[in-house]
Protein backbone atom coordinates (compact mmCIF):
# COMPACT_ATOMS: atom_id res chain seq x y z
CA UNK A 1 0.00 0.00 0.00
CA UNK A 2 1.67 3.09 -0.82
CA UNK A 3 0.56 6.01 1.72
CA UNK A 4 2.91 8.94 -0.20
CA UNK A 5 -0.32 10.60 -1.54
CA UNK A 6 -2.72 10.33 0.72
CA UNK A 7 -0.33 11.93 3.07
CA UNK A 8 0.30 14.38 0.30
CA UNK A 9 -3.34 15.35 0.25
CA UNK A 10 -3.57 15.56 3.95
CA UNK A 11 -1.22 18.07 3.71
CA UNK A 12 -2.43 19.97 0.96
CA UNK A 13 -5.39 19.60 2.39
CA UNK A 14 -3.93 21.59 5.82
CA UNK A 15 -2.14 23.87 3.95
CA UNK A 16 -5.28 25.01 2.32
CA UNK A 17 -7.66 25.23 5.28
CA UNK A 18 -4.81 26.84 7.06
CA UNK A 19 -4.53 29.69 4.54
CA UNK A 20 -8.34 30.10 4.35
CA UNK A 21 -7.85 30.36 8.43
CA UNK A 22 -5.06 33.00 8.78
CA UNK A 23 -7.33 35.04 5.44
CA UNK A 24 -10.05 35.03 7.50
CA UNK A 25 -8.69 35.89 11.07
CA UNK A 26 -6.35 39.03 9.76
CA UNK A 27 -9.17 40.59 7.93
CA UNK A 28 -11.18 40.80 10.61
CA UNK A 29 -8.74 42.59 12.21
CA UNK A 30 -8.01 45.26 10.04
CA UNK A 31 -11.54 45.76 9.53
CA UNK A 32 -13.00 45.58 12.74
CA UNK A 33 -12.92 49.69 13.53
CA UNK A 34 -16.20 50.18 11.81
CA UNK A 35 -19.30 50.10 13.27
CA UNK A 36 -22.40 48.68 11.75
CA UNK A 37 -26.02 48.45 12.37
CA UNK A 38 -27.99 45.01 12.26
CA UNK A 39 -31.19 45.96 11.35
CA UNK A 40 -33.29 43.62 13.49
CA UNK A 41 -35.73 43.85 15.93
CA UNK A 42 -37.62 41.40 18.68
CA UNK A 43 -39.86 41.45 21.65
CA UNK A 44 -38.72 39.56 24.61
CA UNK A 45 -40.51 39.94 27.99
CA UNK A 46 -42.04 43.11 27.13
CA UNK A 47 -38.94 44.68 26.27
CA UNK A 48 -37.71 45.67 23.10
CA UNK A 49 -34.57 44.27 21.74
CA UNK A 50 -32.52 45.96 18.59
CA UNK A 51 -31.08 47.23 16.21
CA UNK A 52 -27.88 45.84 17.43
CA UNK A 53 -24.94 47.48 16.91
CA UNK A 54 -21.79 45.83 16.63
CA UNK A 55 -17.73 45.65 14.58
CA UNK A 56 -18.14 44.68 11.17
CA UNK A 57 -14.84 42.24 12.12
CA UNK A 58 -17.80 39.95 12.95
CA UNK A 59 -18.23 38.95 8.98
CA UNK A 60 -15.41 36.52 8.23
CA UNK A 61 -15.65 34.86 11.73
CA UNK A 62 -18.31 32.56 11.00
CA UNK A 63 -15.48 31.15 8.75
CA UNK A 64 -12.93 31.22 11.36
CA UNK A 65 -15.47 28.91 13.70
CA UNK A 66 -15.99 26.80 11.00
CA UNK A 67 -12.58 26.39 10.13
CA UNK A 68 -11.25 26.21 13.96
CA UNK A 69 -13.82 22.82 14.44
CA UNK A 70 -12.54 21.22 11.08
CA UNK A 71 -8.85 21.68 11.99
CA UNK A 72 -9.60 20.05 15.47
CA UNK A 73 -11.86 17.23 14.29
CA UNK A 74 -9.04 16.37 11.57
CA UNK A 75 -5.73 17.20 12.64
CA UNK A 76 -6.18 17.79 16.42
CA UNK A 77 -5.43 20.86 19.07
CA UNK A 78 -1.88 20.99 19.19
CA UNK A 79 -1.89 21.75 15.21
CA UNK A 80 -4.54 24.54 15.94
CA UNK A 81 -2.43 25.97 18.82
CA UNK A 82 0.21 26.15 16.91
CA UNK A 83 -1.77 27.70 13.64
CA UNK A 84 -3.17 30.54 16.33
CA UNK A 85 0.65 31.29 17.62
CA UNK A 86 1.32 31.78 14.14
CA UNK A 87 -1.42 33.43 12.74
CA UNK A 88 -1.07 36.01 16.19
CA UNK A 89 2.41 36.55 14.82
CA UNK A 90 0.91 37.19 11.35
CA UNK A 91 -1.44 39.74 12.35
CA UNK A 92 1.39 41.48 14.62
CA UNK A 93 3.23 41.71 11.44
CA UNK A 94 0.61 42.84 9.48
CA UNK A 95 -0.13 44.99 12.01
CA UNK A 96 3.26 46.33 11.73
CA UNK A 97 3.74 47.14 7.75
CA UNK A 98 0.40 49.65 8.16
CA UNK A 99 2.15 51.16 11.35
CA UNK A 100 4.95 51.89 8.83
CA UNK A 101 2.87 52.83 5.47
CA UNK A 102 1.05 55.47 7.99
CA UNK A 103 4.57 57.19 8.81
CA UNK A 104 4.92 57.74 5.39
CA UNK A 105 3.27 60.75 4.04
CA UNK A 106 0.70 60.26 0.99
CA UNK A 107 1.44 61.69 -1.92
CA UNK A 108 -2.33 64.13 -3.46
CA UNK A 109 -3.06 64.35 -6.74
CA UNK A 110 -5.16 67.16 -7.00
CA UNK A 111 -8.62 65.85 -8.24
CA UNK A 112 -7.98 61.73 -8.01
CA UNK A 113 -9.71 59.47 -5.91
CA UNK A 114 -6.65 58.18 -4.40
CA UNK A 115 -7.18 58.09 -0.17
CA UNK A 116 -5.52 61.31 1.08
CA UNK A 117 -3.10 61.64 4.31
CA UNK A 118 -5.73 62.58 6.61
CA UNK A 119 -8.56 59.37 4.99
CA UNK A 120 -5.72 57.01 5.45
CA UNK A 121 -4.15 57.41 9.02
CA UNK A 122 -8.35 58.00 9.87
CA UNK A 123 -8.79 54.05 8.46
CA UNK A 124 -5.57 52.28 9.28
CA UNK A 125 -4.90 54.64 12.67
CA UNK A 126 -7.66 53.70 14.34
CA UNK A 127 -6.88 49.83 13.66
CA UNK A 128 -3.70 50.23 15.16
CA UNK A 129 -5.49 50.91 18.24
CA UNK A 130 -6.66 47.44 18.28
CA UNK A 131 -3.72 45.28 17.83
CA UNK A 132 -2.97 44.55 21.52
CA UNK A 133 -6.67 43.92 22.19
CA UNK A 134 -7.09 41.38 18.76
CA UNK A 135 -3.99 39.79 19.12
CA UNK A 136 -4.79 39.23 23.10
CA UNK A 137 -8.17 37.81 22.29
CA UNK A 138 -7.57 36.21 19.47
CA UNK A 139 -5.11 33.78 20.97
CA UNK A 140 -7.15 33.17 24.50
CA UNK A 141 -10.03 32.97 22.87
CA UNK A 142 -8.59 29.91 19.83
CA UNK A 143 -6.71 28.02 22.34
CA UNK A 144 -9.53 28.09 24.78
CA UNK A 145 -12.03 26.86 22.05
CA UNK A 146 -9.62 24.13 21.04
CA UNK A 147 -8.47 23.09 24.47
CA UNK A 148 -12.68 22.95 25.07
CA UNK A 149 -13.51 21.34 21.65
CA UNK A 150 -11.27 18.35 23.01
CA UNK A 151 -12.12 17.84 25.95
CA UNK A 152 -15.88 17.36 24.95
CA UNK A 153 -14.33 14.98 22.36
CA UNK A 154 -12.63 12.97 24.50
CA UNK A 155 -15.82 12.69 26.55
CA UNK A 156 -18.54 11.69 23.25
CA UNK A 157 -16.08 10.56 21.06
CA UNK A 158 -16.95 10.97 17.26
CA UNK A 159 -20.66 11.65 18.30
CA UNK A 160 -22.35 14.71 19.17
CA UNK A 161 -20.16 17.05 16.79
CA UNK A 162 -22.84 20.21 17.15
CA UNK A 163 -21.77 19.83 21.31
CA UNK A 164 -18.12 20.52 20.99
CA UNK A 165 -18.66 23.01 18.21
CA UNK A 166 -21.39 25.06 19.93
CA UNK A 167 -20.08 24.22 22.70
CA UNK A 168 -16.06 25.67 22.10
CA UNK A 169 -17.74 28.33 20.71
CA UNK A 170 -19.80 30.01 23.88
CA UNK A 171 -17.01 29.87 26.28
CA UNK A 172 -14.31 31.17 24.01
CA UNK A 173 -16.09 33.82 22.07
CA UNK A 174 -17.63 35.05 25.07
CA UNK A 175 -13.74 36.47 26.36
CA UNK A 176 -12.99 37.40 22.93
CA UNK A 177 -15.90 39.81 22.60
CA UNK A 178 -14.97 41.50 25.82
CA UNK A 179 -11.34 41.13 25.93
CA UNK A 180 -10.84 42.33 22.24
CA UNK A 181 -13.74 45.73 22.77
CA UNK A 182 -12.25 46.50 26.38
CA UNK A 183 -8.90 46.91 25.50
CA UNK A 184 -8.86 47.89 21.83
CA UNK A 185 -11.27 50.13 22.04
CA UNK A 186 -12.23 51.10 25.14
CA UNK A 187 -8.20 51.26 27.05
CA UNK A 188 -7.02 53.30 23.77
CA UNK A 189 -10.46 56.31 24.12
CA UNK A 190 -11.77 54.86 21.11
CA UNK A 191 -15.07 53.98 22.41
CA UNK A 192 -16.89 55.15 25.50
CA UNK A 193 -17.69 52.31 28.50
CA UNK A 194 -21.24 52.84 27.54
CA UNK A 195 -20.94 51.67 24.35
CA UNK A 196 -18.96 48.87 25.18
CA UNK A 197 -21.29 47.84 27.41
CA UNK A 198 -23.85 48.09 24.22
CA UNK A 199 -21.91 46.39 22.12
CA UNK A 200 -20.09 43.65 23.52
CA UNK A 201 -23.06 41.81 24.01
CA UNK A 202 -24.39 42.15 21.26
CA UNK A 203 -20.91 40.93 19.36
CA UNK A 204 -21.02 38.01 21.78
CA UNK A 205 -25.45 37.03 20.57
CA UNK A 206 -24.37 37.32 17.23
CA UNK A 207 -21.46 35.11 17.21
CA UNK A 208 -23.44 32.59 18.83
CA UNK A 209 -26.08 32.85 16.82
CA UNK A 210 -24.15 33.02 13.83
CA UNK A 211 -22.43 29.27 15.52
CA UNK A 212 -25.45 28.03 15.85
CA UNK A 213 -26.75 29.01 12.37
CA UNK A 214 -23.48 27.10 10.90
CA UNK A 215 -24.38 23.62 12.66
CA UNK A 216 -25.67 22.11 9.28
CA UNK A 217 -22.80 23.51 7.72
CA UNK A 218 -19.65 21.90 10.41
CA UNK A 219 -21.65 18.35 9.98
CA UNK A 220 -21.62 19.03 5.95
CA UNK A 221 -17.41 20.48 5.98
CA UNK A 222 -17.20 17.17 8.38
CA UNK A 223 -18.81 14.65 5.63
CA UNK A 224 -16.93 16.11 2.49
CA UNK A 225 -13.15 15.76 4.25
CA UNK A 226 -13.80 12.51 6.02
CA UNK A 227 -14.99 11.36 2.55
CA UNK A 228 -12.45 13.63 0.88
CA UNK A 229 -9.54 11.56 2.93
CA UNK A 230 -11.19 8.21 3.16
CA UNK A 231 -11.57 8.23 -0.39
CA UNK A 232 -8.01 8.40 -1.51
CA UNK A 233 -6.92 5.96 1.51
CA UNK A 234 -9.61 3.70 -0.34
CA UNK A 235 -7.92 4.35 -3.86
CA UNK A 236 -4.12 3.71 -2.23
CA UNK A 237 -5.37 0.40 -0.70
CA UNK A 238 -6.41 -0.78 -4.30
CA UNK A 239 -3.37 -0.36 -5.91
Amino acid sequence: MDTTQPNQRRQWLFVVLAGLFVTNAVTAELISNKLIVIPFEAHLFGNKLGPFVTIVGILPWPVVFLLTDLLNEFYGQKAVRRLSWITAGLIAYCFLIVGLSLAIPAHEIKGSRLATNEAYNLVFGQAQAVIVGSIVAFLVSQLLDAYVFDQIKKRTGNRFIWLRSTGSTLLSQLIDSYIVLYIGFVLPGAMPLAAFFEVAPTNYLLKIVIAVALTPVVYLGHFLLRRYLDSHISSSAQH
